[in-house]
Parts: C-alpha cells; structure tokens; sequence
C-alpha cells in the first residue's frame, strides 16, 4: 500500500494528504516519509520553493471559469500540452506531437467540448497562443484571452506550478518500465484524488462533486 502511495511521486506532502483520504495506520506518516526520502527520484527532483511573486488571480467561483494552460517538455519525444482549472485545480495534461496553433485548437476544442466554454484562458506568450489563427478562435468563443506580461511569467503561475509538478513526477518515475501513457493516467488520478493545499478539496471533489474511485490493488490504469 505505501508503494501504490508513492506510485506517481507527487511528493510528502501530496502523498500524506492522499494517504488521510483513504486510510490510517499507527505511524503512517513516519512511514511514508522513509518511502519517500529513500526513493532516489524523488530525492533527485526534490525543487526549492519558488521565490517569484505570484500573480494575485481573483478567486473563480465555479469549475471551469478561469483556466491555465501551458506547454511541458520535451520528454520522450512528446510535448505535453497542460491545462489547469483555476476553481478545482483540475489538471488536463495532453501529449502531443505538434503544439502548432492548429493542433492546440484542437485539443481545446475537446476539452471545451466535455466541460464546456471557459470565460477566460491564461497563457504565456508563446507563437501558438499569439497567432491570429488563435486569436480568432479565443474571439469566436467569446473567451477573455490573458497571456504573461513579458518578462514576468508568474502571470501564469498555476500553471507554471502545475508544468513543475507533472515534469517533476515523470522524472521520478523514469526507473519505471511502464508505458508513458500508463504513467500519466496513474499521475492524474492521484494528482486529482489529492487534497489541494489551497482548496483542502481534491480536484475532483472540486470538479466533479465526488472523489474518483482509487485502488489500493495491482495497477489496472
């Protein structure tokens, strides 16, 4: 049980808040805190806290009406496309080949197409997100498109925190033989089972109104 805790390496404090919405044992946390500090990914990848300031974002008051996106990799020869909901802190983390304009249109019209029409959409200013063909697409949606003032891309920060988290947890688990895509399936369910710091919900209560089903058995992702 304390290997399929520390499975996706989301770090001590993620792995103990995941750990209390589940199960309890004398000394759980002691033991966790062994799993982790004697797994050499973790220690490897372990970050300092960011000292840059954050940007004061107001609070969105429903799933889905604020997001943040962004662009993590390369690793394994993909690009990982990475979407953040302001309200639930409900990731999205989408591989792809080509992060054209065209190509993350796409992939916002899926999402768009499951949670439905953001009011606003936070990006840097990379050429996909500034293009005139990505423009028209955030205008014909009506959606406020904010992107990072220039030289300050804690503008972004949730989703600069969230491009950390997921690239540090990839890395962690790179002595592990599972297929990429099984990595980050086990990644996001954990990740969204997980008590958030800020919210003290898990994504998913957030998002969805209930925690998904976790097992604690043999992977089945």
């Amino acid at each position: 049980m304390l290997e399929k805790l520390h499975d996706s390496h989301l770090g001590i404090v993620k792995m103990k808040a995941l750990a209390r919405s589940y199960v309890w044992w004398p000394y759980i946390n002691q033991q966790l805190e062994m799993v982790a500090n004697s797994c050499s990914g973790c220690q490897q990848n372990q970050k300092m806290p960011s000292k840059v300031p954050l940007h004061p974002w107001e609070w969105a008051t429903f799933p889905w009406q604020r997001i943040h996106i962004d662009f993590a990799g390369p690793f394994k020869d993909s690009m990982f496309f990475v979407v953040v909901d302001a309200h639930s802190k409900w990731p999205e983390v989408i591989p792809m080949k080509s992060t054209t304009s065209s190509k993350t249109i796409e992939v916002l019209r899926n999402l768009f197409a499951r949670f439905g029409i953001p009011e606003q959409l936070v990006s840097d200013n990379g050429p996909q997100f500034v293009s005139d063909e990505f423009q028209t697409f955030m205008k014909s949606n009506g959606i406020r498109h904010i992107t990072s003032a220039p030289y300050h891309p804690a503008t972004n920060g949730l989703a600069e925190r969230s491009v950390q988290t997921f690239k540090q947890a990839l890395k962690s688990m790179e002595g592990n033989s599972s297929p990429l895509k099984e990595k980050l399936a086990k990644f996001l369910i954990n990740y969204r089972n997980t008590p958030h710091l800020t919210t003290g919900e898990s994504p998913a209560q957030m998002m969805l109104g209930r925690t998904r089903t976790y097992s604690f058995g043999p992977s089945q992702t």
